[in-house]
């Protein structure tokens, strides 16, 4: 091995380990994606000599498909925020199997707001239980319990490693963003510099639509390809869900597409407008227009409690206090809805603009040439319809004549 070579090594689960081991002994590491390499993936002959070598032909061809490699730093944030992951999971499923057994000896639902607080603990205790289905609770409580401990402390390392980030600090300042959500984001991100727009941002969390087209015909659009980073993509979702219910522009976006399509497709909707707005505040350096500063402050209040800062007492409140002053809060909130209302006035003034002169024109060429004695038309036709229905396929691709909305 030379310091001039190039090693190719495909993605799995030490393959950064790998990467930082070779990296002083040549001139670059490049980590190819296993799920692009068809190559590999569908081979009948499948060996590790013939996989390096197919590798080193698609990278030589310039056909290799790469995985960005992290830094350090947000390397660290990603196992943090895997290991985070990992553990509400784990505290979800002790959860459902205690819920299980209570629906399995027919107990009627907890009266009380959680079953494992200290009132719904007492209520599952007094509950009529065989003697085995009663040490099993006590065992998962005790577990959740240990689990509540690691959580807490998973929570300040977070805390401490986006402290002073300032792509964390700008992405707390969209309404239903929190701490963890953003530290979720800034994980997956990394450098915002690697998307050249916000459509390779969407693609790259799986929140883009699939699209189906052969030759001249329809183009078909389906559910969201789900390809990606798939706990990045789930935070989206769970700030849509506190977005929609929070004033502002995007709830309205939220109503708008929950009126057409239904409110799982509308939070869909909303988590990919996060993802366009995050790429813009990232991008461009600057924070959310519509941004509630009391609440912003508070959040930032609660990163640096979280992170174990000592708390103000007495004289030293900043500006996280007026967040619980009910005046000010009040005051965001008429602003925040009027912000909405003017979203509502802009949309309702929008208009879907047809192809222009030159498209329709293309199009009826295209027609025409296909349209010869003895051939098929089903191209034809095809194109007969895409013509006529230009303006409603226009329409669908939200091109409108007024700008984008914020």
């Amino acid at each position: 091995m030379q310091a001039s070579d190039e090693v190719v090594v495909e993605a799995t689960g030490n393959a950064m380990a790998v990467v930082r081991v070779l990296s002083p002994f040549v001139a670059r590491v490049i980590i190819a994606n296993p799920l692009q390499v068809k190559a590999i993936a569908y081979a009948h002959v499948k060996t590790d000599k013939i996989d390096a070598g197919v590798l080193a032909n698609l990278y030589a061809a310039g056909f290799l498909p790469e995985v960005w490699t992290p830094d350090a730093d947000t390397e660290q944030l990603r196992r943090l925020v895997a290991r985070r992951n990992q553990v509400v999971k784990h505290r979800t499923r002790i959860k459902n199997e205690v819920h299980a057994i209570l629906h399995a000896h027919l107990i009627p639902r907890c009266p009380h707001v959680d079953l494992f607080n200290r009132r719904g603990r007492e209520w599952l205790a007094r509950q009529p239980l065989p003697c085995d289905e009663t040490a099993a609770i006590e065992r998962h409580v005790r577990e959740l319990d240990r689990l509540g401990e690691d959580l807490v402390l998973l929570d300040r390392e977070v805390a401490q490693a986006i402290l002073g980030n300032p792509a964390a600090e700008r992405l707390i300042t969209i309404t239903g963003v929190n701490v963890v959500v953003a530290a979720g984001l800034v994980a997956a991100i990394g450098d915002i510099r690697r998307f050249a727009s916000p459509q390779k941002l969407v693609s790259y969390l799986g929140l883009n639509p699939r699209v189906r087209q052969s030759g001249l015909g329809l183009a078909q659009h389906g559910r969201i390809s789900k390809v990606g980073r798939s706990h990045a993509r789930a935070m989206l979702v769970e700030a849509a869900w506190a977005a929609a219910k929070a004033a502002g522009p995007l709830r309205a976006f939220f109503i708008r597409i929950r009126a057409r399509r239904g409110h799982q497709v509308a939070a869909v909707a909303v988590a990919r407008k996060l993802t366009v707005l995050c790429w813009h505040l990232l991008a461009k350096q600057s924070d959310y227009l519509w941004a509630r500063p009391a609440l912003v402050a508070n959040k930032k209040r609660s990163l640096e409690l979280q992170a174990g800062r000592p708390a103000k007492k007495g004289n030293q409140r900043g500006s996280a206090y007026a967040y619980n002053v009910k005046a000010l809060r009040t005051q965001e909130m008429v602003i925040a809805e009027q912000a909405e209302r003017a979203y509502e006035r802009f949309v309702s003034q929008w208009r879907p603009r047809g192809p222009g002169r030159g498209v329709r024109e293309r199009l009826k060429r295209q027609a025409r040439m296909i349209r010869r004695p003895g051939e098929a038309s089903s191209q034809c036709l095809a194109l007969r319809h895409e013509v006529a229905r230009a303006p409603t396929n226009y329409h669908a691709g939200r091109k409108f004549a007024c700008p984008p909305h914020p």
